[in-house]
C-alpha cells in the first residue's frame, strides 16, 4: 500500500494536475477514482468530512486536503516515498 492516497474523478483538471506532479516527483500513490463507484465516492465524503470536490490527498492516512495542500508538502520526507 502506498503512502499517499488520491482521490480522484474523470475529466477533472486538478485530479490530472496531481498525477502529474506525482508521476514527475516519482512518487508513488494509489488512486481511487469516485466517477463512476458510488461507494468510493460514499467513502471519500466520509474521510474528509462531507467534501465531494476532487482531488483530496492522504498521506499515512491523515487528510491532508487538495491540489494546492500537495504542492506545498515536502516530499523529502521518505516515508512518503
Amino acid at each position: 500500500m502506498s503512502a499517499i492516497l488520491i482521490y480522484t474523478k474523470h475529466h477533472c483538471k486538478q485530479s490530472d494536475k496531481i498525477r502529474h506532479l506525482l508521476n514527475i516527483k516519482k512518487v508513488p500513490f494509489e488512486e481511487k477514482d469516485i466517477s463512476h463507484d458510488v461507494l468510493i465516492k460514499r467513502e471519500m465524503m466520509e474521510r474528509t468530512g462531507g467534501r465531494v470536490i476532487t482531488p483530496q490527498v492522504f498521506i499515512n492516512g491523515r487528510h491532508i486536503g487538495g491540489l494546492e495542500e500537495l504542492i506545498q508538502h515536502d516530499f523529502s520526507d521518505k516515508k512518503v516515498a
